[in-house]
């Protein structure tokens, strides 16, 4: 999988969002809502009042399937924005994965954001896609490696990324079974194409090999 989608939106993109009404239309940086790991953000069915941008720590987006299971449709990372719908109910719950900040954002009464947002909604419709792609990959391996591969992009193709996430999440992000995720990670470090730095950090020493797994 060689194509990656930014999600990240700068600020200026923003500017047809306000906070919310507690906090003013002065000029005064949007204040930080905290989240501890495991908090919920939104519920599915929920209606849809705001958009939120990461200032650090990682949020999982899901939906619980009717025989209990979860399935996540998204990883969302610092600096990353999420909570557009296309229309007024959210179709998915949002929890914070770790210790979480967010801004809060509260579109404006008749302002048209369309053009702001347009290219927003884009990404995160191709980003959708390559999950598609990426959970359509018949073997367990290349799944995990073009999941590597996006989160190395996503934190600038640093040597070393962290994974807030955990083996279930990613499991349940991919279709596998945490056994499965923990055996494909320790084949990789085995082979020397990963290290891990504990259970958050981890060392690409290989990124073509990487690479070439999910291509």
């Amino acid at each position: 999988m060689n194509a990656i989608v930014d999600t990240r939106v700068p600020f200026e993109i923003l500017t047809g969002l306000t906070p919310r009404p507690e906090v003013g239309n002065d000029g005064r940086p949007v204040p930080l809502s905290f989240f501890h790991a495991g908090s919920e953000i939104y519920a599915q069915g929920e209606k849809v009042a705001s958009h939120y941008q990461i200032e650090f720590g990682a949020v999982r987006i899901y939906r619980l399937l009717a025989d209990g299971r979860r399935q996540i449709t998204a990883f969302h990372l610092a600096g990353e924005t999420f909570g557009f719908e296309a229309d007024l109910a959210h179709h998915f719950f949002a929890e914070a994965i770790v210790t979480t900040g967010l801004r809060t954002f509260r579109p404006v009464a008749g302002l048209d954001r369309s053009r702001e947002l347009l290219p927003l909604a884009l990404r995160c419709m191709v980003r959708a896609q390559e999950h598609l792609l990426v959970v359509g990959r018949q073997t367990a391996i290349e799944r995990i490696a073009a999941f590597l591969v996006d989160m190395a992009a996503r934190q600038g193709d640093l040597a070393q990324i962290e994974l807030p996430m955990s083996r279930q999440d990613i499991g349940d992000y991919l279709g596998l079974t945490i056994e499965t995720v923990s055996r494909v990670l320790s084949r990789l470090r085995d082979k020397g194409v990963l290290k891990f730095h504990g259970l958050r950090l981890l060392e690409i020493r290989k990124a073509e090999t990487l690479r070439s797994l999910c291509e």
